[in-house]
């Protein structure tokens, strides 16, 4: 079998024109970043046209530490459709530097079923998460010069909440001290870096609707709190037109193409565990502007990705799934079944029916949002028939439609059964209008609990002396409406990651609580998640080299 970045180079890639023209994107929309890849202006290439396309989520049951292939299944489905003669278009998100070289790896899909070049979007991309990180460093040292140039005229901020970002996993800049030195070196304060998808950047550019919106929330950007007790941001700084430029082009949709030469657009790159995990709304809408079908993943498990795709992003677009795809693998049925990272490849009945407790758990939140849930096994080649027919039984006595995705490895043709699936379920028993897990104008508390209790299956909440502080800082300023974006481990619905399952009654600690006012939403940082990774034993990046000019050991 050809690894991932071997299947990549060895499809030939249509230029990139051409796929715009495909979709009815004049060339003179299309800003080119090469051959096969370019920027999108979204007024040139859209005008007055509306969103009207089918919206298909893919999201997924509790993963492995490996992941469970959310993006492959998302490329293959549109690959499937395709070959049924739908006009399918993906909107994704892009890969971040710090599981590429880390854990994960790439995020491109696998392959067959990869959005290309893959190693492009893998690593620098056109760019994107480098003017994020530099907007949001921009403002960190915009800030301390102005507490540095006008501290002897009695201007002080009490508390900095504004924090540095870098794309790379590392724990040793988690916390830090700057200002250390002369005078002339600035204010001594503590600080710390977090990784460049949690940064509010990040999630403003993937929730703003347009330019003046995008404008408008930097504007608000709570940077601290003055002594005087009144907050601090980036329209009293007075440098929002120089963050706007910074982001002038990343705030434009990325095209590239599948390895079927399907349309896709990349952009935006927040984690689920500690961001909302969606890619724009400007690129999900430009998806369903131009496709009968768009496809759209959110990040991790459903407990998290689907949820604040659903509570925030949804509800601050206006639009809604027509249908959510639920990606299992066996692997990740007989983890949450009772088995091992070292023994889920191997044949244990007993575990696959346990494991669908996780499954059954996601399946009914999904419907509590009023979605029509499908099932789709993404297919390993050690998975039994007989395991398979396990889940495929269970799910029809619960009346939820199961197809294989054997994308991976046959591309559009191993999805056509899922595809088939996904456009007779929309045409004959589509979502119904999106039901939240909570109002808007509910307090924190509730909002919290709502997800807590209602989503994860938790029993007591608790808080944290500085998750308490940070809520009734919240309230005072006027903040206290906003949505909820919990953060806290994908691999389990409780806080703690070893636990499987389904989870019941786990605790739920609050240990602090981040706003984020130009994103407009409350960051709920539950357990001991960390919003700056670090870096496994044996990262990723042991293998990556350039051989003969060519990048290896992406995958």
């Amino acid at each position: 079998m050809l690894s991932d970045i071997e299947i990549a180079r060895s499809i030939p890639l249509r230029p990139i024109a051409d796929i715009g023209l495909d979709l009815g994107i004049p060339s003179d929309a299309l800003i080119p970043y090469g051959r096969y890849m370019a920027k999108v202006d979204e007024r040139e290439a859209c005008g007055e046209k509306m969103p009207d396309g089918h919206l298909v989520l893919v999201t997924a049951m509790s993963p492995t530490k490996a992941g469970i292939g959310k993006t492959t299944m998302s490329v293959g489905l549109a690959l499937g459709l395709t070959r049924l003669g739908k006009k399918a278009v993906l909107a994704l998100r892009e890969p971040s530097l710090g599981p590429c070289f880390g854990m994960k790896g790439g995020a491109a899909g696998g392959g067959y079923a990869q959005v290309l070049p893959m190693e492009k979007i893998n690593l620098h991309f056109t760019g994107d998460f480098h003017a994020i990180t530099s907007a949001n460093n921009m403002i960190a040292a915009l800030l301390d010069n102005h507490i540095h140039q006008h501290r002897d005229d009695g201007f002080a901020l009490k508390q900095v909440l504004w924090r540095r970002v870098l794309d790379v996993n590392d724990r040793s800049l988690r916390y830090i001290v700057t200002g250390l030195g002369p005078k002339s070196a600035g204010v001594v304060q503590g600080t710390g870096f977090d990784i460049t998808p949690a940064s509010e950047i990040m999630a403003i550019l993937c929730l703003a609707t347009d330019e003046a919106d995008l404008r408008r929330r930097i504007d608000n950007i709570l940077l601290g709190i003055t002594i005087d007790d009144a907050p601090f941001t980036v329209r009293d700084l007075g440098v929002g037109g120089a963050i706007m430029a910074l982001l002038k082009d990343a705030f434009a949709p990325n095209l590239v193409q599948t390895t079927e030469h399907t349309p896709a657009f990349v952009h935006g790159g927040p984690f689920a565990n500690i961001a909302h995990g969606c890619n724009s709304i400007i690129a999900t809408r430009m998806a369903m502007r131009f496709g009968e079908y768009a496809v759209t993943e959110a990040g991790f498990g459903a407990d998290l990705g689907a949820e604040k795709f659903l509570d925030i992003k949804c509800r601050r677009a206006g639009i809604q799934p027509s249908l959510t795809v639920l990606v299992v693998t066996m692997r990740a049925l007989k983890l949450h079944g009772g088995c091992t990272e070292q023994t889920m490849s191997e044949p244990n009945f007993d575990a696959v029916y346990r494991g669908t407790e996780n499954m059954d758990r996601h399946i009914r939140n999904l419907q509590r949002f009023g979605q029509t849930v499908v099932v789709a096994l993404n297919h390993y080649g050690d998975d039994s028939e007989a395991e398979i027919e396990i889940v495929r039984q269970h799910l029809l006595a619960m009346g939820v439609g199961f197809a294989l995705n054997k994308a991976f490895v046959e591309g559009g043709r191993g999805a056509e059964e899922l595809a088939r699936l996904v456009v007779d379920t929309i045409e004959q028993n589509p979502s119904q209008p999106l039901r939240f897990t909570y109002e808007e104008q509910e307090p924190a508390e509730t909002k919290i609990e709502k997800v807590a209790k209602g989503i994860y299956g938790a029993g007591d909440i608790t808080y944290s002396p500085a998750a308490r502080r940070a809520l009734e800082e919240a309230r005072r300023l006027g903040y206290g409406h906003l949505p909820v974006c919990i953060a806290k481990t994908q691999y389990s619905f409780s806080t703690d990651p070893k636990r499987t399952g389904v989870a019941d009654g786990a605790p739920f600690h609050v240990r602090d609580i981040a706003i984020n006012a130009g994103a407009e939403m409350l960051i709920v940082i539950a357990g001991d998640i960390m919003r700056m990774p670090g870096l496994p034993k044996d990262p990723q990046a042991r293998r990556i080299d350039v051989v003969d000019g060519e990048i290896e050991g992406l995958s």
